[in-house]
């Protein structure tokens, strides 16, 4: 989805490092060989965007990159929308549908997938994942890490820690300690 989201919003020359290379061999795209290659192909391109859902996985390799002070890139579908006064640091993904509003933050290596939307004054730190159809009212705060299941909804102003997993079709009314996994409506901690 990312690379397709690249290509559509102009991208020209995507390939992809990916550790089991042989089920990643019928993409479009060339696989130039696994993750730890990175060093080997670095100088090859400009930017490099970190497009795995896990969130620790993704952490870990945009570490690997910052130290290596190689380029995160941005990748914003044209299909998506995107306030103007919204920040988007680098190594973000805004997929096809997705909305983010005015004064809304998203950290370094954010995911806001396909029609998912963040509400203004919205603060996302570094590497969270609100997936397909998920909402995120007004002024909530999501804590490094977090991940928003499909079709979650989290109301205005709640804040939510660093490491937590709001389940799919969640709705979150009050707000979340670190670490913890959330279900249901209104949801409560997984037991």
């Amino acid at each position: 989805m990312v690379a397709d989201t690249a290509e559509a919003a102009g991208w020209s020359n995507i390939s992809f490092l990916d550790d089991d290379v042989t089920s990643a061999q019928g993409l479009h795209w060339p696989v130039l060989g696994p993750i730890d290659s990175l060093a080997n192909h670095i100088s090859s391109f400009d930017s490099i965007i970190v497009a795995i859902a896990d969130a620790g996985c993704r952490q870990d390799l945009i570490a690997k990159v910052e130290r290596m002070h190689f380029e995160l890139a941005t990748v914003i579908s044209p299909a998506a929308s995107v306030s103007a006064r919204a920040v988007i640091e680098p190594g973000c993904m805004v997929l096809a549908g997705a909305v983010v509003q005015t004064n809304a933050q998203l950290g370094v290596g954010c995911i806001v997938n396909t029609s998912a939307s963040v509400d203004h004054d919205c603060l996302l730190e570094r590497c969270v994942h609100v997936a397909p159809g998920s909402h995120l009212a007004g002024g909530v705060r999501v804590g490094e890490g977090s991940w928003i299941g499909l079709g979650a909804t989290v109301n205005e102003h709640v804040v939510i820690g660093c490491r937590c997993m709001i389940g799919a079709g969640a709705a979150v009314v009050a707000d979340v300690e670190d670490g913890l996994a959330v279900v249901g409506i209104p949801a409560r901690p997984l037991s």
